[in-house]
């Protein structure tokens, strides 16, 4: 091919709230925040494909992965719905748990909530594992699983 994908080097996510957004990473799920910076002008404008385009970015850390968080300052939002996961161009991060009901239970003062319910793989290599998605207000989605005890 000529060239070598060395790494996944982060997720990234466009929120509402960066501030929001890191304390949910922070205090809820417990990962680390690695730094905050400030991006504008030409450079995020040509990056992004964006024009005008001028972000508040957070990185936080999980296990084994980076996240980073967008907050687009400016142009203004479009107003479009969030997506949901049926639609094309939806994404989700998916973190492995000990214990599903307690991170629900931690994520939900910041707004996240299952559009459905957790449900148990019944047959197969994952039988007995917990699955389900929790968003926030702008689709921003998140896959919580439970391997069996």
């Amino acid at each position: 091919m000529g060239f070598t994908v060395r790494a996944a080097e982060h997720t990234g996510f466009t929120v509402r709230d960066l501030d929001q957004a890191v304390r949910l990473f922070t205090e809820a799920l417990g990962f680390r925040e690695l730094r905050r910076a400030h991006m504008a002008g030409e450079f995020a404008a040509q990056v992004t494909g964006v024009p005008g385009a001028e972000i508040a970015m957070a990185v936080v850390e999980a296990p084994g992965h980076r996240i980073e968080l967008l907050q687009y300052l400016s142009p203004a939002r479009h107003g479009q719905a969030p997506p949901r996961p049926n639609d094309p161009g939806a994404a989700h991060l998916a973190f492995e748990v000990d214990d599903l009901d307690a991170v629900l239970a931690a994520v939900e003062p910041f707004g996240w909530r299952p559009p459905g319910s957790p449900q148990v793989m019944a047959t197969g290599p994952r039988a007995g594992t917990r699955f389900v998605y929790v968003q926030d207000q702008d689709g921003t989605t998140l896959e919580l699983i439970q391997p069996p005890a």
